[in-house]
């Protein structure tokens, strides 16, 4: 598949997009009952990518709904899975795809599933990169990146997930009018995906005044790792952006 921007230039192959932009594969050691949910549940649920370079439908990856869904949401990166169940639970007529490598997140998000019995969602359990690559153009209704790892150190700044690549991605894999949602309660990384944003020809930045980004999105249930941040003191800073039409 070849995949270009509006202005005609090929975008970058997935192997130059796939970088160690997360840390640790697994934390603490896993118990019985998280053991079995990732031998019985995840099976079930994981996404795994065809051995060919065909475009993957996300449309068709979700039949234990009773409809097709309506719309289609990425998370990525989402840690402990606070966010990505609550939207699921309210929200059941979306198809969400998780992406984490991190088990115990994993872990989490699949705990919640099973309590909630949530029958939209399915999980990458890799990195991202090569699922952006395989997914067709103008596919998805809403793109989440939620508390990235900041990687703050200076010669670690090529590692954080938002890059130019990365972005271009995103607002090729966006419908038109699709939004594209990043909070970080690291500064210089909201500077950053601003930055990067602003030279993305397919994305706009949708705020008008200093509520749009200081204030959490609507129908916004926390995660997490914002509950922790608030605690120390850092306030978040919520980033919306929509895919331009084409």
């Amino acid at each position: 598949m070849t995949m270009s921007d509006t202005s005609g230039r090929a975008a970058p192959p997935a192997e130059e997009l796939e970088r160690a932009f997360f840390g640790r594969r697994k934390g603490k050691r896993l118990r019985g009952q998280q053991e079995r949910r990732l031998a019985e549940l995840l099976p079930a649920l994981r996404i795994d990518l065809p051995p060919d370079d065909r475009p993957l439908d996300p449309r068709t990856l979700f039949p234990a709904m009773a409809a097709p869904p309506e719309a289609l949401w990425l998370e990525i990166g989402f840690g402990g899975g606070e966010h990505l169940a609550a939207q699921a639970a309210a929200q059941p007529t979306v198809g969400i795809i998780g992406a984490e490598p991190f088990v115990n997140g994993v872990v989490k998000l699949l705990a919640a599933i099973e309590a909630q019995g949530l029958r939209n969602v399915r999980i990458r359990d890799a990195d991202v990169t090569a699922l952006l690559a395989r997914l067709p153009d103008a596919c998805l209704d809403r793109v989440y990146l939620l508390y990235p790892d900041p990687w703050p150190k200076r010669r670690q700044r090529k590692r954080r997930f938002v890059s130019d690549a990365s972005l271009a991605e995103i607002g090729r894999v966006l419908k038109d009018g699709g939004l594209f949602r990043f909070a970080s309660d690291i500064d210089d990384y909201a500077g950053w995906t601003l930055v990067r944003a602003a030279r993305c020809p397919d994305l706009t930045w949708t705020a008008r005044g200093a509520q749009d980004w200081t204030q959490p999105f609507p129908g916004w249930p926390g995660t997490r790792y914002e509950a922790k941040a608030l605690d120390a003191g850092r306030r978040p800073t919520y980033l919306e952006f929509a895919r331009h039409p084409r």
